[in-house]
């Protein structure tokens, strides 16, 4: 699986549809597009890319292929 920085991932989160809520300190926290409840708490620390265990988590529950990464 390719790596990702927070930041560009909470960028792809906005390319998708889903809507900024607000930003907490570290965490950008979107939630779901039409028809969708969900909310996901993207850590930003700079550059620094998410661990593979959270960022497939966060492929699963915004429905974004991992090819699109």
């Amino acid at each position: 699986m390719k790596s990702i920085s927070g930041k560009k991932f909470a960028k792809l989160l906005e390319h998708n549809g889903w809507v900024l809520l607000r930003v907490n300190g570290s965490q950008v926290i979107f939630y779901g597009k039409s028809g969708n409840a969900q909310r996901i708490s993207v850590p930003v620390h700079g550059n620094k890319a998410l661990k593979t265990g959270l960022l497939r988590h966060f492929l699963k529950v915004s429905g974004i292929p991992e090819d699109e990464l």
